[in-house]
């Protein structure tokens, strides 16, 4: 019995740090979404994508855009005279998966609340890098 309960206690021991920077990381993208939800509603495009690598690519539809210019570029006729035509974005986390210490899934539900409300999903895989997390693959519908 105290092998099985000694097992056990090794086993919480080692899965806890591992939670913890699950969490952690979770957290950090988490307020790393609502700056770039914040640049959206604020009108400011390039607040919306600072969130994204400057090598990450964009796929929507029959859409690919890589890097962080082009994806700025297919963003900015939403915006005008610093304001965002499209309407209130919001983010409601669906999942989240950590591949490895630097990598970590997140699917969401986006909606644009606004003239008429339009909503989907998208699957972000963040990097940690020097200056945070940030998205280099999205795909979004």
């Amino acid at each position: 019995m105290r092998h099985i309960l000694a097992a056990t206690a090794v086993v919480i021991v080692a899965a806890t740090p591992a939670a913890a920077q699950a969490q952690s990381a979770q957290q950090a993208i988490t307020a790393e979404m609502a700056k770039s939800a914040a640049g959206w509603n604020g009108g400011n495009l390039d607040a919306f994508v600072a969130v994204y690598a400057s090598d990450a690519i964009y796929a929507a539809g029959n859409e690919i855009a890589r890097g962080r210019d082009a994806i700025a570029a297919r963003y900015a006729k939403s915006f005008a005279n610093g304001t965002n035509t499209r309407g209130r974005l919001a983010f409601q986390p669906v999942a989240w998966r950590t591949l490895s210490p630097v990598h970590m899934l997140f699917v969401a539900r986006w909606t644009l609340t606004g003239a008429k409300t339009e909503t989907g999903l998208t699957t972000l895989l963040f990097e940690r890098r020097k200056e945070g997390w940030r998205i280099i693959s999205d795909h979004s519908s």
